[in-house]
């Protein structure tokens, strides 16, 4: 059987949108979902049928994780470091051997900051896991100048390090092993931010979130998608990202 993963910021928690944040969730059938953005904590496990893990932050939003009913859950719990948000952890038993999978948001303002945060993740997430989640930061590999030329300067300050593009978490999290599957095994539209009609004026086309996994289990991963069209493009201000293993 397969395993299939998805990571979804759902905006502020949802508000009047979370029956369609329901319905975008349920359609790829996910065994594990990362959530993003729980203000309030939606009962997102109630709206899907499964079952719903939340890390409450201090300073910022909730994060949780989903899980379906036909995995075993191992444990979970928070990662506990000082992060602006959280991270949540969950550990199931799955078709490919135990997993542990984890949903975080970095910090949204500054780079060095996400840079911090992103390295309390690579010394979490070892072994056999993957990590899901927004993370805030441009990929290292491509080239971003130009669409961030078309931001105004607040928003663009958030991604530069100086005059450059800042992908210092991201990179970092590429020098410590982790593999980004969408850069392995990717198709279709890169980008994970703004949808059509959800909002998200401080962004052009990004790519924020991301689904990244240790070697030994990023071999078994054959497809990563972003999930556009229909309620996606309204349900939130992100697009949801999903990674499939055989």
């Amino acid at each position: 059987m397969s395993l299939t993963l998805m990571t979804y910021n759902i905006r502020s928690g949802g508000g009047d949108r979370l029956e369609a944040i329901g319905r975008v969730v349920a359609g790829p059938e996910p065994d594990v979902v990362a959530l993003q953005e729980l203000r309030g904590e939606p009962p997102l496990g109630a709206l899907t049928g499964m079952r719903q893990f939340t890390a409450r932050s201090r300073r910022g939003q909730p994060v949780g994780l989903l899980v379906s009913r036909r995995l075993r859950v191992l444990g979970a719990g928070r990662i506990a470091r000082p992060f602006h948000h959280a991270a949540a952890w969950v550990r199931v038993a799955t078709d490919l051997g135990p997993l542990t999978i984890v949903s975080a948001h970095l910090f949204p303002y500054w780079g060095r900051v996400r840079q911090v945060e992103a390295g309390w993740l690579a010394g979490f997430v070892t072994g056999d896991a993957v990590l899901l989640g927004d993370l805030n930061t441009l990929d290292p590999w491509g080239e971003h100048s130009v669409s961030l030329a078309t931001l105004s300067m607040p928003y663009r300050r958030r991604h530069l390090n100086g005059r450059r593009p800042d992908t210092r978490a991201t990179a970092l999290l590429a020098r410590r092993g982790l593999v980004d599957l969408y850069r392995r095994c990717g198709r279709g539209q890169a980008w994970t931010v703004p949808t059509t009609r959800g909002g998200g004026a401080e962004f052009t086309e990004m790519r924020l979130d991301y689904a990244w996994a240790t070697p030994g289990v990023a071999g078994r991963f054959s497809e990563c998608f972003v999930v556009t069209g229909g309620e996606a493009e309204s349900a939130s201000d992100h697009y949801p990202l999903v990674a499939r293993a055989a």
